[in-house]
């Protein structure tokens, strides 16, 4: 199974800081990705809450796969905030 290199939260961080400023989301610069590059940690706390709040899985997701497995994961990236 293919794995990111990038950190989860960092990569929610940055859909999240590309939402604000991006055309293609709610910003107006066409080319934001510098803005990101400079930004995206800002977006870090709200990441971390979108991840607390998926902890549990919904009744699709959990007929789409293991609870266990799910809880298991994104319990794991949670820790590294308590570190």
């Amino acid at each position: 199974m293919p794995t990111s290199a990038t950190p989860a939260i960092e990569r929610i961080a940055r859909v999240l800081a590309g939402r604000h400023l991006s055309l293609n989301g709610q910003g107006d610069d066409p080319h934001a990705a510098e803005a990101v590059d400079a930004t995206w940690h800002r977006h870090v706390d709200d990441a971390y809450a979108i991840l607390h709040t998926l902890r549990e899985p919904d009744a699709q997701m959990a007929k789409a796969g293991d609870v266990a497995v799910w809880r298991s994961m994104i319990g794991a990236v949670l820790e590294r905030r308590a570190e």
